[in-house]
């Protein structure tokens, strides 16, 4: 094996999961940038992955990589910098063990992120998110523990993540109803319920039975829901809904729609930012502020309580005639 081979292994087994002890999603999503990385160089190269060397992944076949992953893949530019983003971890660990390959290293951390537009959040109103949470079927089992997740997912705007890994012991519906989960970055947090889905999840869980360390929410074989499954639970329940309330249809709706509009139903509530952050599971405050930008009452009520220009309309002229010939150029 070349030298790359080893590293690339070293970095899996002693930087992400000994020294940094990262997340199996971020462990997931770093072998999965390597894998695409490692086909596509083979591919142009005609060596194996074990025989690719750092000479291989230098900055132009990283750029390359970066290209088909937009072009051909048609990835999104978030994507695309999350994948530069692994790439970039590895050649960190990398300039450590192999000074000798210093300069290809270098050119390879060189290359930048993308910008990329960022659009403004969708969100369900109250009535839109009623809709979709009486979409399921209640007759059926199915249809009864998708109507738990969407009321739990409208409510404590968790992550898709964060509901599939919740277990049974998670949910407390006793006096001071919560849900505890595991966020990001392994920060555990806890989130108060409302009468409404404490009722909701006290009727599933009395339903669903189960071990303290079994999946709240479980396929009809036992097994935890997965992101995918979620997913597909969601657009069919959206499809449902629609024919009750249209106007979900003009808006483009995943299960993390869900989490924006909990996030908005706290800001329209009057609730202050710093705490919608907290109850999110947001580390940066600035990740919470995206949210004052879709609120469009609120800037309408900031409107409301400035006073209004008095200036009267008209639009400039020069007064001298060498300035009006400037002017028109």
């Amino acid at each position: 094996m070349s030298l790359l081979a080893p590293t690339l292994q070293a970095f899996f087994t002693e930087r992400l999961a000994r020294q940094r002890q990262a997340s199996p999603a971020t462990v997931a999503a770093y072998r999965d940038s390597f894998r695409l990385l490692l086909a596509f160089a083979c591919d142009h190269s005609g060596k194996a992955p074990s025989a690719l060397t750092f000479d291989d992944l230098d900055a132009p076949t990283i750029t390359a990589f970066l290209t088909h992953l937009e072009a051909d893949r048609r990835n999104t530019a978030r994507t695309r910098n999350a994948r530069l983003a692994a790439i970039r971890a590895l050649f960190r660990y990398a300039a450590l063990c192999h000074p000798e390959h210093a300069a290809t290293i270098a050119r390879v951390l060189a290359i930048p992120q993308k910008r990329f537009d960022k659009a403004i959040v969708t969100f369900l109103t109250r009535d839109e998110a009623q809709a979709l949470i009486d979409a399921p079927d209640p007759l059926r089992w199915e249809g009864r523990r998708d109507q738990a997740i969407l009321a739990l997912a409208v409510q404590t705007g968790l992550r898709v993540s964060e509901i599939t890994g919740l277990n049974c012991e998670h949910v407390t519906i006793a006096t001071g109803a919560h849900v505890a989960c595991t966020g990001k970055g392994r920060k555990q947090r806890v989130v108060p319920l409302t009468a409404a889905t404490a009722n909701t999840l006290r009727a599933w869980t009395r339903e669903r039975g189960g071990l303290p360390a079994d999946p709240l929410f479980p396929t009809r074989t036992g097994r935890r829901l997965s992101r995918d499954a979620i997913a597909r639970r969601v657009a069919a329940h959206v499809t449902t809904a629609t024919q009750r309330c249209p106007s979900i249809a003009t808006k483009q709706i995943s299960p993390h729609v869900l989490r924006h509009s909990a996030a908005m139903a706290l800001l329209q509530a009057g609730v202050d930012v710093s705490v919608i952050a907290l109850w999110l599971g947001h580390e940066d405050i600035r990740s919470t502020q995206t949210y004052l930008h879709a609120d469009l009452a609120i800037k309408e009520r900031a409107l409301a309580r400035t006073n209004q220009a008095s200036t009267k309309p008209g639009r400039f002229r020069p007064p001298d005639p060498l300035l009006a010939f400037l002017e028109s150029l």
